[in-house]
């Protein structure tokens, strides 16, 4: 009986032994050309340098369509727009219209904020808040965030730097 027991285990370990032998058989057979291996080397020397590539280039094409859609969006702008900066000269109590966007910069004299509402103007410089009938400080640079803002000059001749769209009125 023992015999038959013996026989039995020897059967089932030689099946079983036969299992992991095929089952490793195809684990070896795996990375022919029929089922390719990726390696690291082919990643990092291959796949990698071209992926970074493609990107570069797409990112490069996206940032040339965006200047130029902001350069043509500056040069629309209406009286006095421009991409750069550019000055102008205020005779005393004349008033600056400024477009959404625009920036002021005072150089010479003195000038006042205006608006319907406020925050007439942001003041780019220390990041604050100039409210209607404030006093622009020199070589501040001032952003009007909504439309119909302006800058009155005071009782000289005053010189700014603006960048964006204005009137003079």
């Amino acid at each position: 009986m023992k015999k038959m027991g013996t026989w039995k285990i020897r059967l089932a370990a030689f099946c079983l032994a036969g299992t992991c032998l095929a089952a490793g058989a195809g684990a070896l057979a795996a990375g022919d050309q029929s089922d390719p291996l990726v390696t690291l080397s082919y990643l990092t020397q291959t796949v990698l340098p071209d992926l970074v590539k493609s990107t570069q280039n797409k990112a490069d094409a996206k940032a040339q369509e965006l200047t130029t859609q902001f350069e043509q969006l500056a040069g629309q702008s209406g009286t006095g727009g421009s991409a750069s900066y550019q000055v102008v000269t205020l005779s005393a109590g004349q008033r600056m219209n400024l477009g959404l966007g625009a920036e002021v910069m005072l150089r010479v004299g003195s000038a006042t904020a205006g608006a319907a509402v406020n925050p007439a103007l942001v003041d780019t410089t220390t990041g604050e808040n100039l409210n209607h009938g404030g006093a622009l400080v020199q070589n501040h640079l001032y952003m009007a965030t909504m439309t119909d803002h302006y800058i009155t000059a005071g009782g000289s001749t005053v010189k700014v730097l603006v960048r964006g769209s204005f009137s003079l009125s």
